[in-house]
């Protein structure tokens, strides 16, 4: 592990500050934007509806994100943490807009918010359920799991016309990767910190020159929009709360396993107090969101590979991150910028601080106690999670609720290794005189909330 060069509780200079929170603002915009852009183009929302949503998500994504870097109260892990629009929530959110519009979805995500909040209360004995094992399996689900979307951007993205893989997509790709190879390895400083930022304004540059930038939503967008409380109303289907209250059961899982990561890479010890002031603001940001209008929020695992990579923890950047987010909501324009930038530029950037996270999991998996035991349950959570990440259809033809459990890589990862870590018997070794010093593996009746 890097060592921080600025740790949780510290203030960087402002000039030094700024770069680093557009740093995360950058690696966080497109997943913030994304779902509400699906959400509204699958539901064929008309144009204006679509733009309240992303510039309900942004706003929200920015007070929440200051919310959990600073705290209020109970509320906030005061860590370094990005919040956003979170993926888990657009199969629920899909289903329950074809039957009740947006306002189901508003109504649906404001009650099932109350499963995350009253979960919350309960992390001290959940924290139990994360041994070291177990804990080193979903870091590295979580790398795993993310290392293919920088691919799809270094590639060009899906998006129809997007020309996948192209050569000049994968050139650019791998020339922003280089840039910031080299800022982190041979920068001093600001310079070292600064290398995702740099890389991405360099790669920027570069298209710039040959063409490859659309301004187009640049001239549609506005310059300034007053956020619209409750301008979609809100009703409260009892399947639309089902649905989405079992995808907030999914995502406290996803959280949990983002904490444990955002522990390691800033040197924090990870207690049950902490997680539960966490999953509380996810729960509460959520129920506010959808009152602004935005579909749920949840802690991006994206952020942790910025921190993983330049070393720079300090709560306070990211605090101004979300600062930043909640102008990009009331200046769409700003965002708008922002979206201009090239997929296979951020691509090269998100490789490496993704693959970050996936080396994260793999150091900590390097220090568990290698026994039968421990390899089976690192090997099968692995493989099922990994199972449904490259095969996804995988799931197809169950029941919706299954899919809602296990379609993500991350939860299938983490539940596996929480069961088979209960399940399977755990018999400490007897030790001789001649071997005092061999670590003895924990019984889950012996672990403490840590």
């Amino acid at each position: 592990m890097n060592n921080l060069l600025y740790k949780v509780d510290d203030r960087p200079p402002l000039i030094t500050t700024t770069l680093l929170a557009a740093q995360h603002m950058l690696a966080a915009l497109g997943g913030i934007i994304a779902v509400p852009l699906v959400v509204g183009a699958i539901l064929k929302l008309p144009a204006d509806q679509i733009v309240a949503l992303v510039n309900a998500a942004l706003l929200g994504s920015g007070i929440v994100t200051i919310i959990q870097c600073k705290g209020i109260g109970p509320v906030g892990i005061r860590l370094p943490c990005v919040m956003g629009t979170s993926f888990a929530f657009v199969g629920a959110a899909i289903s329950i807009g074809f039957e009740h519009g947006v306002a189901g979805i508003l109504g649906s995500s404001l009650a099932g918010s109350v499963v995350m909040i009253v979960g919350s209360f309960f992390m001290p004995q959940i924290r139990k359920l994360f041994p070291h094992q177990v804990t080193a399996v979903v870091v590295t689900m979580i790398g795993l799991s993310l290392v293919p979307v920088a691919v799809d951007w270094a590639a060009g993205g899906k998006a129809p016309g997007a020309n996948y893989g192209a050569p000049e997509n994968l050139g650019i790709a791998l020339f922003v990767l280089a840039i910031v190879v080299a800022l982190v390895q041979f920068g001093k400083g600001i310079i070292s910190a600064s290398a995702i930022v740099i890389g991405i304004a360099i790669g920027y540059a570069v298209c710039l020159g040959l063409g490859l930038v659309d301004f187009s939503s640049v001239q549609k967008a506005a310059v300034f929009a007053l956020p619209q409380p409750l301008h979609f109303g809100m009703s409260f289907p009892p399947s639309g709360i089902f649905a989405m209250g079992l995808a907030y059961v999914v995502t406290m899982v996803e959280t949990t396993g983002t904490f444990m990561a955002l522990g390691a890479a800033t040197e924090t010890k990870m207690r049950g107090t902490l997680l539960k002031r966490g999953v509380l603001c996810d729960g509460v940001g959520s129920a506010f969101a959808s009152t602004l209008g935005a579909p749920p929020m949840s802690t991006f695992a994206q952020n942790v590979g910025v921190i993983s990579l330049t070393g720079v923890a300090s709560r306070h950047v990211v605090a101004l991150t979300g600062v930043m987010l909640a102008l990009a909501g009331l200046f769409p324009v700003l965002g708008a910028v922002v979206v201009t930038i090239p997929q296979p530029v951020l691509g090269g950037a998100g490789l490496m601080m993704f693959a970050m996270i996936l080396t994260a999991g793999v150091q900590m998996l390097g220090k568990v106690e290698h026994d039968k035991r421990t390899g089976l349950i690192i090997a099968v959570s692995i493989g099922c999670g990994l199972a449904v990440s490259v095969r996804p259809e995988l799931l197809a033809k169950l029941p919706p609720f299954v899919n809602e459990i296990f379609g993500s890589g991350i939860s299938t990862g983490a539940i596996m290794a929480v069961l088979l870590n209960l399940v399977l018997p755990n018999r400490p070794v007897e030790v001789h005189d001649d071997e005092e010093d061999v670590p003895q593996p924990l019984l889950v009746k012996d672990l403490e909330a840590i």
